[in-house]
């Protein structure tokens, strides 16, 4: 990029409305999103009418023009509001109503390019932006480069605050990754990627707490933060919002699901990747034990782990009327975890005695979404774990609870079933080589098998697959026979 685009693009005098004009620019928005946002991947709220939107907060990163090509890049934190409905084809499960909050990124012109016609969100009739059409601002490499120079520049503008850990290069060029789920990305210059959170929560987010925290360590599994934006309400007591992430870009990398895949078809074993994977999980569970504070889950915590996997099943059993010939079996997991908990069959592994008697399971933080798909592998062979956010439909208050690292492990076998079960011929005893050599590469870095707590491991890969029943009966209801044939082993091919 030349110097003279590069001060085009660089932070103009930006501001953050005042919550009168941010009330009064998110109500003109409202026809527009009530058409776009549904139709978006990351929005969690598809099926439930959309009651309202209210302003959080609302900043002018670039002021839009009055005129001329000149783009205008718009900061928005919309609080969407959905009231609960009920589903009329199946069992009646509560829905609370929800009201989240929401990022939105959105560029301003006077008239859209063709090139950006697929970002267009649409023309607004009334109030500051009338006549002039509103679009997915991440889509214009202008504005994209941008966002990145706010990251280059520390410092707060209105409620968004920008910090960064090292000098970031300029001139990088832009990219939007297709593949979006529930947050964005822009990798920029191969060199860089940012994720742009999209439904955010008060409070650290564990995408930057944690990988900040193996940085702390010297991990060198996780890429380290460089930069990262949070939204800082200035009322007592509140939390920061943490909106943006730029890490190193993994260039050549291939992630862990597509290999595994392409180990299938080409009928490679992929034991050494499991193994070697399986320790690079380990690694990074030892750092984060030391860079964080670890608890004791004692007797009782445990059944109270046990009853709320318990109860998890029978909702889903409700939602999804093929699981429940398998409750009984399935629910002899949780039980025998609670009778574990009481001293009565296999202890936690490197656990200790709680002083009324029974074992103690070491809690601590995790990864909280482990599979495949999160995993990536450098072309020298090295295993990188990334998207620490956890399961976005989960409250952040949860995802950031110390847990036995065991569910990871757990979320990382149920994965190989996954990649087995995707191939045609399945290939059951593939995964089971691959599940086998994961846990030897994790019992070689830790000294503790995760298979010598088999009552905790079984009763985590069981809750996992309960999780994915439900997931899939929502949402890839052709999916639905890869969980239910875990269901069955698990459930101790009760039919």
């Amino acid at each position: 990029m030349s110097k003279a685009a590069s001060a085009r693009s660089s932070p103009g005098p930006g501001a953050a409305l005042p919550p009168a004009g941010a009330g009064r620019l998110v109500d003109s928005l409202t026809p527009l999103l009530h058409e776009w946002l549904p139709r978006q991947r990351w929005f969690a709220g598809k099926g439930r009418p959309i009651t309202g939107f209210s302003a959080v907060a609302a900043t002018e990163l670039m002021p839009p023009a009055g005129s001329g090509p000149t783009p205008g890049l718009l900061h928005l934190l919309v609080r969407v509001e959905q009231r609960a409905t009920p589903d009329l084809d199946a069992p009646p499960v509560p829905v609370p109503p929800t009201d989240d909050c929401y990022q939105l990124l959105l560029g301003v012109r006077s008239a859209l390019p063709p090139e950006l016609a697929a970002a267009r969100i649409g023309v607004v009739d009334t109030g500051p932006l009338a006549g002039r059409v509103v679009y997915e601002a991440l889509h214009d490499p202008r504005l994209a480069d941008l966002l990145l120079e706010r990251l280059r520049s520390p410092g707060a503008l209105g409620p968004l605050r920008f910090d960064r850990s090292v000098e970031i290069p300029a001139g990088l060029v832009p990219r939007l990754l297709g593949a979006e789920q529930s947050n964005s990305s822009l990798v920029y210059g191969e060199e860089y990627i940012l994720k742009i959170l999209r439904r955010v929560f008060p409070g650290a987010n564990p995408d930057l707490e944690l990988p900040l925290a193996l940085a702390r360590q010297g991990s060198r599994r996780v890429p380290s933060p460089v930069a990262w934006f949070q939204a800082v309400d200035g009322g007592a007591g509140q939390e920061p919002l943490t909106l943006g992430v730029l890490q190193p870009f993994l260039k050549d990398s291939e992630d862990g699901w597509q290999l595994a895949l392409r180990a299938l078809a080409d009928g490679d074993a992929f034991t050494g990747e499991a193994r070697a994977l399986g320790r690079a999980t380990a690694e990074v569970h030892l750092a984060l034990a030391a860079a964080l504070p670890t608890v004791s889950l004692g007797p009782r915590q445990t059944a109270n782990l046990a009853d709320a996997m318990s109860a998890r099943l029978d909702a889903t059993a409700q939602a999804v009327p093929a699981l429940m010939p398998y409750v009984t079996g399935l629910r002899t997991a949780f039980d025998a975890l609670t009778r574990s908990g009481n001293g009565h069959g296999q202890g936690a592994h490197g656990s200790g005695e709680a002083a009324g008697g029974g074992p103690v399971t070491r809690a601590q933080r995790v990864h909280g979404d482990l599979h495949l798909g999160q995993t990536l592998r450098t072309p020298d062979g090295e295993w990188s774990l990334i998207d620490f956010e956890g399961e976005p439909a989960r409250p952040l208050t949860e995802r950031r609870r110390p847990q036995p690292a065991v569910r990871d492990v757990a979320g990382m076998l149920r994965s190989f079933d996954y990649a087995a079960r995707s191939h045609e011929p399945w290939h059951p005893d593939w995964a089971e080589r691959c599940r086998s050599a994961y846990c030897d590469g994790y019992g070689e870095a830790t000294g503790s098998d995760p298979r010598e707590d088999a009552a905790l491991l079984r009763a985590y890969e069981t809750d996992k697959a309960v999780y994915e029943v439900l997931y899939e009966a929502r949402n890839r209801p052709d999916w639905l026979p890869v969980p239910m044939a875990a269901i069955h082993r698990l459930a101790g091919h009760q039919p």
